[in-house]
């Protein structure tokens, strides 16, 4: 199996057309965001108002992390389902979003979508959220504390596991 280490941000010029399977370790700061971060992040971009992070610079993480134990960066961080999130990938990527990470598979067409802009799709692999959290290192509340769990997560990651879907 082919592995590469992709380093965010990740630009456009860099794009190429991995192979599914390939493993990617993942190194950067990413945004966590679940259903209603994304519904309030849309909700942004339609009322042309400036996004509270630059999303050229990062990942979205279809995340939402467990409360950390006591000494511990964060909690589990198993991905959540990203076809829920599949509506909203044309207008994040059309707002600068180039790498998305989550679980499962996304709607073809949303796929060709970002293949067509030059956006990856990532897999993390879902049952393993505690093995998964060994690779951040640093993670806050970073917007919308309102959501709990569903907040938006800042989180810088060394060597994050994922995977180009099959």
């Amino acid at each position: 199996m082919k592995q590469i280490n992709l380093t965010l941000p990740y630009h456009p010029e860099s794009f190429a057309d991995f192979a599914p399977g390939t493993k990617v370790l993942l190194n950067g700061v990413v945004y966590t965001a679940r259903d209603m971060a994304h519904k309030r992040i849309l909700q942004l971009i339609e009322d042309k108002k400036e996004l509270p992070f630059d999303l050229q610079e990062t990942a979205i993480f279809h995340c939402g992390p467990s409360p950390a134990r006591p000494g511990a960066i964060c909690g589990a961080i198993g991905p959540t389902t990203s076809s829920r999130m599949g509506p909203y990938i044309p207008a994040l990527v059309d707002a600068g979003l180039r790498v998305i990470i989550g679980k499962g598979n996304i709607d073809q067409s949303y796929q060709n979508y970002m293949t067509n802009h030059r956006a990856i799709f990532l897999v993390a692999i879902g049952g393993a959220s505690a093995v998964l959290s060994q690779h951040v290192v640093s993670c806050e509340t970073f917007l919308w504390s309102d959501l709990g769990a569903e907040a938006v997560y800042r989180m810088e990651l060394r060597d994050f596991p994922c995977y180009i879907p099959l």
